[in-house]
């Protein structure tokens, strides 16, 4: 199934217009985040905290986003989450406390780990329709999956460059009528609040998001299922979750050191930095494409695709030429694109029912601790070796520290594999 015939699905074309609004209002929220953080305390380390911010809630808010998602059906913790963060994004910027707008940063983050399996687990139940459920004894088809997997991935991070963009208008819209200090950001932030209710009435338009009939709806009580640890025990996510670890390695290691790595070793000046992450929306969308026409094993993609992305991370930082890091970030991006599009597929044709939901809590909070965990580390790395003053074959810190994690995506794929309840199946 190609893209229009995705988005003729009146039900699944409104949650990704839902989804496109909130996306803009989230990255316009972190990037007013920084700024507001950097305004209130002066400091590099406390903008710096805010990368903590991302990663805390996912070490101490899966186990609770996990009994949520299992326990209510998905369309009322969606709606239910988008109205508790426009209240909670109401209130951030009303205080100029640092300790307020951390605390407020951070429910807000364990609400949208609350949100995001929920919506994850209901994409299947909107593109495919009954007759394709049982055709061929198939229990859904992977191609339509993967698509509107990537579509849904698109909402959000194709939306980096415009919330940038809206994010500096309001600004200049709040400077230009005389709101100093930390009212220059209060309606940055209000705005966010409102795409969330705009997702809200949305999601409110859609009659049910699942489970469908004959799932399991809720944690059986009588076997304590519907825990954290539950989801991270099922076979298939342990299957795969190692591809999603070692991408939010790359992911993280790349984030945090891109800068640098573009400044002092390529010597390519912001300009060089904005065309490197351009470059790697260009990727992404590269990957969305190849996976759209790609007919192979998904265990077979999510491995191929982690190995391609530690090969380029490695061979980025040993080679430092601008024009390798320019097509590496293409292929870095179409990389991680499939290699995560494969993740989510995989463990939604494999589930159903509340293990769907607790499998794909697991993903996204170990995609982003990973991230969040690989940022720091990287960078905490790089300091200390250029402190150290080590430099084996005459590397900079930031191009060992990307060979390095290159080299750990890389070994990471072989703990990758297919559960022995999957390998007898296709795709």
């Amino acid at each position: 199934m190609g893209l229009r015939e995705l988005l003729s699905h009146r039900d699944f074309r409104r949650l990704m217009v839902g989804q496109l609004v909130s996306s803009l209002g989230d990255w316009m929220g972190t990037l007013a985040l920084m700024y507001f953080v950097l305004e209130l305390s002066g400091s590099t380390t406390a903008v710096g905290g805010v990368l903590v911010l991302r990663l805390l809630p996912y070490a101490l808010g899966a186990p609770v986003a996990a009994r949520i998602v299992t326990r209510w059906r998905r369309r009322s913790v969606m709606m239910n989450s988008d109205l508790v963060r426009v209240g909670m994004a109401l209130a951030l910027p009303v205080v100029p406390w640092l300790w307020w707008v951390y605390f407020w940063a951070f429910v807000i983050e364990v609400v949208g780990l609350v949100f995001l399996p929920a919506r994850d687990a209901a994409i299947p139940y909107l593109v495919e329709d009954d007759e394709r459920h049982t055709r061929d004894g198939q229990e859904h088809d992977t191609g339509t999956l993967e698509v509107a997997n990537g579509i849904t991935m698109a909402t959000s991070y194709g939306m980096i460059p415009v919330g940038a963009g809206v994010f500096g208008l309001v600004l200049w819209f709040s400077n230009s009528v005389g709101w100093e200090g930390h009212w220059r950001y209060v309606l940055v932030f209000w705005l966010n609040a409102a795409t969330y209710l705009v997702s809200y009435f949305v999601i409110r338009s859609i009659p049910d998001l699942g489970p469908a009939a004959g799932e399991p709806r809720t944690a059986a009580p009588e076997k304590r299922e519907g825990r954290f640890i539950d989801g991270l025990r099922l076979d298939v996510v342990r299957g795969v979750l190692p591809g999603v670890a070692v991408v939010a390695l790359g992911l993280g290691a790349l984030f945090s050191l891109g800068v640098v790595f573009v400044r002092n070793v390529l010597d390519a000046g912001p300009v060089g930095f904005g065309t490197l992450v351009a470059l790697f929306g260009l990727g992404a969308l590269t990957g969305l494409m190849i996976v759209r026409r790609g007919s192979w094993n998904l265990v077979t993609q999510i491995r191929t695709a982690t190995a391609t992305q530690g090969v380029v991370i490695a061979s980025m930082g040993l080679i430092a030429s601008t024009a390798w890091a320019f097509l590496g970030a293409v292929l870095f991006g179409a990389a991680a694109t499939a290699a995560l599009v494969g993740g989510i597929t995989y463990m939604q044709e494999s589930l159903e029912g509340y293990r769907r939901n607790l499998a794909l809590t697991a993903f996204h909070a170990v995609l982003r601790f990973g991230l969040a965990l690989a940022a720091l580390v990287a960078g905490a790395a790089a300091d200390l070796l250029g402190r150290w003053g080590f430099d084996p074959l005459g590397l900079a810190p930031a191009q060992l520290v990307l060979a390095l994690s290159g080299l750990v995506v890389l070994t990471g794929t072989f703990l990758i594999r297919t559960p022995p309840s999957r390998a007898a199946r296709p795709g």
